[in-house]
C-alpha cells in the first residue's frame, strides 16, 4: 500500500487535487479537507486529501514521478512550505523505511500534521506506522497539531 498526501492552495484547488489524482492508479481516496496553513502562515488555506495508490515503481521512481506531476501542474518552489498549485508527498510505501538525503519514508512529519492524519485516518485508521509501531488512529489521537482541519461536505 502506497499512501500519498496531496495539497493545494493556489489556483482552482479542487481541480488541482482532481488532476493530481488522475495521474495515479488510485485504489482509495479520502474526502477533501480545508486546512489552515502550518509552518509558513502568510498564505491562503489549503485543500488536502490522501490517496492510496497502486504502483510498480520503486520509491525513488515514484518520487521522481510525483515531482514531474507537480512540475507539469505548475508547481514553483520559491518559499519552503509556501503557496503551491500542488504538493504530492509520499507518506508510506508499504512498510518500507528509507532514510536518505532526498527521500525519507515514512514521511517524517506525519505524526505532527493533522492535515495529513485526518484524511489518512478516514481511509486507513488501522495502518501501523512502521517506525512508531502505532496505528494512524492512535497517531491522530496523540497529534500535537491543533490547526484547523475540516472535511468538506459532499465531496
Amino acid at each position: 500500500m502506497v499512501y500519498l498526501g496531496l495539497g493545494s492552495n493556489l489556483g482552482d484547488l479542487k481541480k488541482n487535487l482532481i488532476t493530481a489524482c488522475q495521474a495515479f492508479d488510485v485504489r482509495n481516496k479520502s474526502s477533501i479537507y480545508e486546512t489552515e496553513p502550518v509552518g509558513y502562515l502568510d498564505q491562503s488555506w489549503f485543500l488536502n486529501m490522501v490517496i492510496e495508490i497502486e504502483s510498480d515503481d520503486t520509491p525513488h521512481q515514484l518520487l521522481l514521478y510525483c515531482q514531474s506531476v507537480e512540475t507539469k501542474m505548475g508547481r514553483i518552489r520559491e518559499i519552503p512550505k509556501g503557496p503551491r498549485t500542488i504538493d504530492i508527498d509520499i507518506l508510506f510505501y508499504d512498510e518500507l523505511v528509507i532514510q536518505e538525503r532526498n527521500l525519507i519514508i515514512p514521511h517524517p512529519e506525519i505524526p505532527n500534521r493533522r492535515f495529513v492524519l485526518e484524511p489518512l485516518n478516514e481511509i486507513a485508521p488501522a495502518f501501523i506506522h512502521p517506525v512508531m509501531k502505532v496505528s494512524i488512529a492512535e497517531l491522530l489521537r496523540r497529534c500535537p497539531d491543533d490547526s484547523a482541519v475540516q472535511k468538506l461536505p459532499g465531496i
